[in-house]
């Protein structure tokens, strides 16, 4: 299993705006080809305006399958615009659980 880290850097004060339109109808279109979502949040303390959102998959061939159906899916990219403007920066990361993770794994030390 691999888990995907994406953490957004918004324009100040943008957190309500993006959790607005995610909500209404972005995290549908995610859901629909990304599959199973661990998490989403936004920053309270520490850096501010920060949006994290974790998604795992099977594998790598997995991700990149199911990235690109999301890729090319007529909603998101009409979604797309209405956050693009929001996202300041954009981070992204590939990590495996340990094996006593809740999520489970089988990273070994």
């Amino acid at each position: 299993m691999f888990v995907e880290i994406r953490t957004y850097r918004l324009k100040n004060g943008g957190i309500p705006e993006y959790l607005k339109v995610v909500g209404e109808t972005g995290i549908a279109i995610q859901k629909r080809h990304l599959g199973n979502l661990v998490g989403y949040f936004a920053s309270e303390i520490g850096p501010i305006n920060e949006i994290v959102h974790i998604w795992s998959f099977a594998s790598l061939d997995d991700r990149q399958a199911r990235r690109a159906r999301l890729a090319a899916d007529p909603d998101w990219q009409a979604f797309l615009p209405k956050i693009r403007d929001l996202i300041v920066t954009a981070d992204n990361k590939i990590m495996t659980p340990a094996a006593f993770s809740s999520i489970g794994g089988t990273t070994q030390a």
